[in-house]
């Protein structure tokens, strides 16, 4: 709304100051006007404006003057300069200080007003971009990573001491407990959080188009190479870049990475220049480097130089005290999405997923709650509601909390007897023989238990 954008006017000349004050506001600004430059810095002080339009030569402080002054107070303000001298000295002096633009009198308002629009627009960018950028940093603070155990706290710990440092990290964990979590936290965290953060999925581009990827080319390089490419290493300069699953990288780029890891410069393909580079490199595998490196499928030295800082992701199954606040985040983060309440679960049901040893750990936790949220009918998950190969292995597992024995083997059973019986087409002799029973014990377990047995 053009009513919502505040301008301040700095003209010595009270005619035109006030003509082009009324003009402003007849188009729908809302406009402040001053008469000097000291006026202009005082109302600086103590108010906010989108747009600064200033004359250039003013009797007492100068535009330029004024400009710096801005950008010092709020960076994001935009300042148009107005002169009557224009020379491509005062031009390019003035976009140095940070003028978004200029115009000569006498005035043509009608580019005068392009040109506010123009401000406008790269203003609000601006503004979008600083915001998403909050949102990440939020996003990836480390309070927002869930985790109450002693591992995790222990794992806090150490990413807060390092996350300013330049320090190459090498995040080490099973699949599935969030190592790409913890190099953006890392990132988010630093001093470099407002530049870029590249991820690299070593893995899943395939050989021949990797060092591409990480490196770059140039146009005519190779078969294809039809125009220069810029690498990912280029990409993340003065940031960080994420190489995950580092120990699928085949030996021959291993080297080409030993030495960027190195010299911090990078040549791309087919090119002899050298562009040099300031990264913090983190790593992550879910393999046990050390052994590769005695298997030589993973050299000595890289493997030293990526290690510098380790951070070792512990397990879900070793984390069971944090299962509860990642099924509270999962779910509600499911319900909103899925535009519905956000729904409770039973004891019953929390007690099968702490007693599951969680094999795909968080990612596998996360799906799991997808896949319930979308599939269930009410507003309660109870233990009906948790896939079978979970409830299964709770069933069967002894925790501190105690298991119902009776109970625990009466259920096996019913659920051994009731699948035979659906092979076997309820023929109760057939089903019998495959559980190696006689009929009649069949028979009887089945009456135990409330099996139909019509057939």
């Amino acid at each position: 709304m053009k009513e919502q954008v505040k301008i301040l006017l700095v003209e010595d000349e009270d005619l035109s100051r006030d003509s082009l004050v009324r003009l402003l506001k007849m188009t729908g600004f809302n406009v402040k006007g001053a008469a000097s430059g000291k006026i202009a810095i005082s109302f600086l002080s103590h108010e906010q404006f989108d747009i600064i339009i200033t004359d250039l030569f003013l009797p007492d402080i100068n535009g330029i003057d004024i400009l710096k002054q801005v950008k010092e107070l709020s960076p994001h303000t935009e300042v148009i300069l107005i002169t009557g001298h224009a020379s491509a000295e005062t031009a390019v002096k003035a976009m140095k200080e940070g003028a978004f633009d200029y115009v000569t009198k006498p005035l043509n308002f009608d580019e005068l007003s392009i040109t506010i629009s123009k401000a406008l627009e790269k203003r609000q960018l601006l503004t979008e971009n600083v915001y998403l950028k909050q949102q990440l940093h939020n996003k990836y603070d480390f309070d927002n990573i869930i985790g109450s155990s002693p591992a995790m706290q222990t794992l806090f710990a150490r990413m807060k001491r390092i996350a300013n440092t330049d320090s190459t990290v090498l995040v080490l964990g099973e699949s599935g407990t969030g190592k790409e979590l913890v190099a953006r936290a890392l990132h988010f965290n630093s001093q470099r959080k407002d530049k870029s953060f590249i991820p690299v999925n070593c893995a899943a581009i395939p050989e021949n188009l990797l060092e591409s990827e990480l490196f770059g080319h140039v146009k005519g390089s190779f078969t294809g190479a039809i125009r220069d490419k810029v690498g990912k290493f280029e990409a993340a300069n003065l940031g960080s870049i994420f190489l995950d699953e580092i120990g699928t990288m085949p030996m021959h780029l291993q080297s080409k990475l030993l030495r960027v890891l190195q010299e911090q410069e990078v040549e791309r393909i087919g090119s002899t220049k050298t562009i040099q580079l300031d990264v913090r490199v983190i790593s992550a595998t879910n393999v046990n480097l050390e052994e590769e490196v005695k298997k030589g499928t993973f050299r000595e030295d890289l493997y030293y130089r990526l290690n510098v800082i380790p951070i070792q992701l512990p397990p879900l199954r070793e984390r069971k005290e944090d299962i509860l606040s990642l099924l509270k985040y999962f779910i509600e983060k499911n319900c909103k999405e899925m535009k519905r309440p956000t729904m409770s679960i039973s004891n019953e049901a929390l007690e099968m997923l702490e007693a599951y040893r969680w094999p795909g750990n968080v990612r596998e936790l996360e799906n799991m709650v997808e896949r319930i949220v979308a599939l269930t009918d009410g507003n309660r998950i109870t233990a009906n509601d948790i896939p079978a190969n979970i409830r299964d292995e709770a069933l069967t597992k002894v925790t501190e909390r105690g298991v119902d024995l009776v109970q625990t083997v009466n259920e096996i059973e019913r659920k051994m007897i009731c699948d035979a019986l659906i092979l076997a087409k309820g023929v109760k002799a057939k089903a019998a023989i495959m559980l190696n029973l006689n009929r009649t014990t069949l028979v009887e377990k089945m009456r135990r238990l409330g099996i139909d047995g019509s057939q």
